[in-house]
């Protein structure tokens, strides 16, 4: 599929066939997608969790509503971000350019130390743009997603032992769809959301 056609497609379905399943090479090879996506510094702070125990995702579940994704996509994916990844060895993100990393290393501990805030704000700038690569690698492979937030993320926190220093910033379920996803709800007119140079 065309990148064009994938993001014209791409649609948030919410009734997956519980029935189709994806192995473990192909959630795999999603995953490989997403890493590709780029981060600040190159430092690659999401993490992907692939729930992929039917019991837990009925646990999870309970937290989420009651929402059938959980459990009838063939894969659930839960995406956290490492919020202190900018310090945990960050001389392997330029492993392949080491003159370039005697620059950039000592340039990652000034813009991050003691901002938790801006950490935070990366980890969800990360983790946003790998969730929609990993959206669009599906509809590539004729797969179907939806981006999730809606569930209990203290809750979702104690059941998956989220490391500390670490965020969960939200999930993609991923599969086919049993039924079309709805209709666009309305896309407001690029007039309104699209400006040059200053805000009028």
């Amino acid at each position: 599929m065309e990148l064009e056609d994938a993001i014209v497609k791409r649609r948030s379905v919410k009734k997956f066939d519980p029935e189709f399943h994806l192995n473990d090479p192909q959630v795999e090879r999603l995953i490989s997608l997403a890493l590709l996506s780029p981060t600040a510094f190159n430092i690659q702070n999401w993490r992907f969790l692939w729930l992929s125990d039917p019991n837990l995702r009925l646990e999870f579940r309970k937290i989420a509503w009651d929402q059938a994704q959980v459990t009838d996509a063939s894969a659930f994916i839960l995406i956290a971000a490492d919020l202190k990844a900018w310090d945990r060895d960050p001389e392997r993100y330029w492993r392949n350019q080491p003159d370039f990393a005697k620059t950039v290393v000592p340039a990652m501990g000034q813009y991050y130390r003691g901002k938790e805030r801006i950490q935070r704000d990366e980890a969800m700038r990360s983790a946003g743009i790998a969730a929609q690569t990993l959206m669009l690698a599906a509809k590539g492979m004729g797969l179907d997603s939806c981006p999730m937030t809606g569930f209990n993320y203290d809750a979702a926190g104690s059941l998956i032992k989220l490391p500390k220093d670490y965020c969960l910033t939200m999930a993609v379920a991923v599969g086919r769809a049993l039924e079309p996803a709805n209709a666009r709800g309305g896309q407001l007119p690029l007039s309104e959301v699209f400006f040059k140079n200053r805000f009028p």
